[in-house]
């Protein structure tokens, strides 16, 4: 383990047993040290920030990162504040990222970070969705965006199957009528309408059960 992770994890020993066990586990089945190694410094979004890992690794990578997390779910937003309440450069808030961070100034964020959040909505609401994110960056601002790419797998039926149980089973991940996995041309056409420029398109599933694949995109114009 990663000096980088293990003081991440460190910040969650007050949590109960199971939020622990489902930060724990997010930590060693999705590439978050790969996204924080690319996202750039100065202020950062962590859209659908959840329990706040990533949230986490961004601040402590680099102090000087102002980073803001964002979840519509307020139990695990409850949960975030808990463990980085001693981490002077996050900020937590409950909510959608039209709800929060549409209240900043646009342009406002030098980089955001989407992390398995586009698939749990319904499709039809990617485009406004990414069009949001778009009009937080400032341009050049980048935005690195990490889905499960659907590409017919025996991991994709995997990643299907596991979201299924943590959705609709245990209720673990909210979900708002999506559970979408797409092939990783189907995303960059919709980065590239929003408005973005795909700069690199990086498979993350080595090493893994789930065909992680990351997409890192800068917001074109002024």
């Amino acid at each position: 383990m990663s000096e980088l992770l293990h003081q991440a994890l460190l910040r969650y020993d007050g949590l109960p047993v199971a939020e622990r066990f489902h930060v724990h586990a997010r930590a060693f089945s999705a590439p978050l040290l790969a996204l924080a190694a690319r996202t750039p410094g100065g202020r950062v979004a962590d859209i659908g920030c959840g329990h706040g890992l990533l949230t986490a690794l961004l601040a402590l990578a680099d102090p000087r990162r102002a980073v803001h997390g964002v979840d519509p779910d307020p139990r695990k937003v409850a949960w975030a504040r808990r463990a980085l309440a001693g981490q002077p450069n996050v900020r937590i808030a409950e909510g959608t990222v039209e709800e929060t961070l549409a209240r900043e100034p646009p342009g406002g964020f030098d980089a955001a970070v989407v992390c398995d959040v586009l698939y749990l909505l319904p499709e039809s609401k990617w485009p406004g969705f990414l069009s949001t994110v778009h009009g937080l960056l400032r341009p050049g601002g980048r935005l690195l965006l990490k889905e499960v790419e659907g590409d017919g797998s025996w991991k994709h039926r995997k990643a299907l199957a596991q979201e299924w149980v943590m959705v609709s089973l245990l209720g673990r991940t909210k979900a708002s009528g999506g559970m979408a996995l797409k092939p990783r041309g189907s995303l960059t056409r919709y980065l590239e309408d929003a408005g973005f420029a795909v700069r690199e398109v990086v498979d993350l599933g080595a090493g893994y059960t789930t065909p992680h694949v990351l997409y890192v995109a800068e917001r074109r114009g002024a």
